[in-house]
């Protein structure tokens, strides 16, 4: 499987370079692509001061560009999107298919002083669910926003699904790099799965902090070995994932066997 990391910072209105990142994957013959949260739309503070036309205008005209592109290309884009619905703002995560397209509500949202979407969006709360799960060409993904990467009770329901690859759009910052390359690398090595990572780049300031978004979009292996990671900039990473490194590494370590006894 063929699979790339697209590492933006917010691009707001502007498709071009999602046009040329896209032509590029396809003739490099990537069948799914990640995006970073808060690069379709603005980071989550200026949301707070937009108006919800606003909002709603900018999520019809990236869904409109993106069905297009995934078509066009025959590739499969997962992309954290936000929508209005009904007068009220959500965040969520869309994937978009050739054929199809299906959204996924982000289930838990951080609730910090400095940085709240729980207050911000509408999100369901309600009793967690299984995060979506899809395949193409028979490798099966499992999509979880970068938060909810933290919570084992959501590992729980992919735990018997067979998951070859979480994709996990991210907006990582404060100087965080450690801990999250640490928790990626032991989430893949307990789960024998891949994990790919797209995390955004760029700054966003207000009178009280300084959000630094520092990239480094990772894929790790099913052993728990940093196989490609990014820099700072602007960039697309292109990897390829195999199934039969996922059996194997099961197989070796034993994890689900051992946990049924």
């Amino acid at each position: 499987m063929r699979a790339a990391s697209l590492q933006l910072s917010s691009q707001g209105m502007s498709s071009t370079k999602l046009y040329n990142y896209i032509r590029i994957a396809h003739k490099q013959g990537v069948k799914v692509l990640l995006l970073g949260e808060y690069i379709l739309n603005p980071f989550f503070k200026e949301l707070e001061s937009l108006s919800i036309n606003m909002i709603k205008d900018q999520a019809k005209f990236q869904i409109k560009i993106l069905k297009e592109l995934s078509s066009t290309y025959s590739i499969t884009i997962v992309a954290p999107l936000i929508m209005v619905k009904k007068g009220k703002v959500y965040k969520t995560i869309a994937k978009f298919a050739p054929c199809s397209t299906f959204y996924y509500e982000q289930q838990i949202l951080i609730n910090y002083k400095h940085w709240n979407e729980e207050k911000f969006f509408a999100n369901e709360k309600k009793s967690l669910q299984t995060p979506l799960i899809f395949k193409v060409d028979g490798f099966k993904f499992a999509i979880l926003s970068g938060f909810e990467l933290h919570f084992d009770e959501l590992f729980s329901k992919l735990k018997s699904k067979n998951i070859d690859c979480i994709l996990v759009p991210s907006v990582s910052t404060f100087d965080s790099y450690e801990r999250w390359k640490s928790l990626i690398l032991s989430r893949a090595f307990v789960n024998n799965c891949y994990i790919l990572r797209a995390n955004r780049i760029g700054e966003y300031s207000d009178k009280d902090y300084s959000w630094q978004f520092y990239g480094d979009s990772i894929l790790a292996s099913p052993d728990g070995e940093l196989l490609e990671h990014l820099g700072n900039k602007e960039e697309l990473m292109i990897v390829d994932m195999n199934h039969s490194d996922v059996v194997t590494s099961r197989r070796i370590w034993g994890f689900k066997e051992l946990a049924k006894r």
